[in-house]
């Protein structure tokens, strides 16, 4: 099968244009902030619906700041040296997941700290809302051509147009009007681990009212070992290649932390001599 061509630009009006990526990310905050109301109501008593939308806020600005800022600094360093302006232009797809939660936790550590509600309080709110935004983001990779995958003959792979950007980054010698040869679809496998297998896992954590901390560590802990099974489907990107040992990527080097950290959040949350849980706010 054929790679979908589709039009990243929904519609433009001179020089604005609508984008399924950046629609994406808006209907991902917009789904975010309806569950956040929901889990003020039924799960996290003392948050109003003013600390949700400020919350989203602070989520959004975190994720669009730190996300660029990450992909530019990890994957993307070569192009900001050739063009300053290339960190601003988010339009054109290109944001580091772990750039972005290294900007959510920071706004999220300044919303906790003016709203009054605890660090862990904050974090286990939002992690639940987290994979929802993943996995509209993987769609956007998706629309735009991103992220290709790995060589396949799975009779579900995708054969790639040598027009897309991110597989002329590859493979040059891709001259033609497509590869000849199928990839695995890893944004989709991204989309569906990320968003709907990690949002049910870390969901039905949070069903539980777990002690504070536990949310968060499971949320690490599952995006840490997801991605590292991604990751096996995904192709490096061309300029970074293999790290180590011919199997080792970008990903793999931020995601194994994660999941590292995950566990030692979850065993220190179990450990803590109090009985907080979420369901104290």
């Amino acid at each position: 099968m054929h790679y979908p061509e589709i039009d990243p630009v929904i519609l433009s009006i001179g020089p604005v244009a609508v984008r399924w990526y950046g629609l994406a990310y808006l209907a991902a905050f917009a789904v975010c902030w309806r569950l956040g109301n929901w889990q003020a109501t039924h799960r996290f008593p003392g948050w109003t619906r003013q600390q949700v939308s400020d919350l989203v806020f602070y989520g959004a600005l975190g994720v669009v700041v730190g996300g660029r800022l990450g992909y530019v600094l990890f994957y993307g360093f070569d192009a900001l040296l050739r063009d300053p302006l290339f960190a601003l232009r988010i339009w054109d797809g290109g944001m580091s997941f772990h750039g972005g939660l290294l900007g959510v936790v920071a706004a999220l550590a300044w919303f906790a700290r003016r709203s009054g509600h605890g660090f862990w309080s904050v974090m286990d709110f939002v992690a639940p809302l987290t994979p929802i935004g993943l996995g509209l983001g993987r769609l956007g990779n998706f629309i735009n051509a991103e992220l290709p995958g790995r060589a396949t003959e799975a009779p579900w792979g995708l054969v790639h147009s040598c027009q897309a950007d991110a597989i002329r980054a590859i493979n040059p010698l891709c001259t033609g009007a497509w590869e000849p040869f199928a990839r695995h679809p890893s944004p989709l496998y991204q989309a569906f681990a990320e968003g709907a297998v990690l949002f049910a896992l870390v969901w039905w954590t949070a069903a539980g009212r777990p002690r504070r901390g536990v949310i968060s560590g499971v949320f690490l802990l599952g995006y840490g070992l997801l991605r590292l099974t991604t990751e096996r489907f995904r192709e490096p990107d061309g300029h970074l290649g293999f790290l180590l040992a011919d199997a080792v990527t970008m990903g793999d080097l931020l995601s194994l932390p994660m999941a590292i950290i995950g566990i030692l959040v979850v065993l220190w949350a179990c450990s803590r001599s109090d009985q907080a849980s979420t369901k104290h706010g």
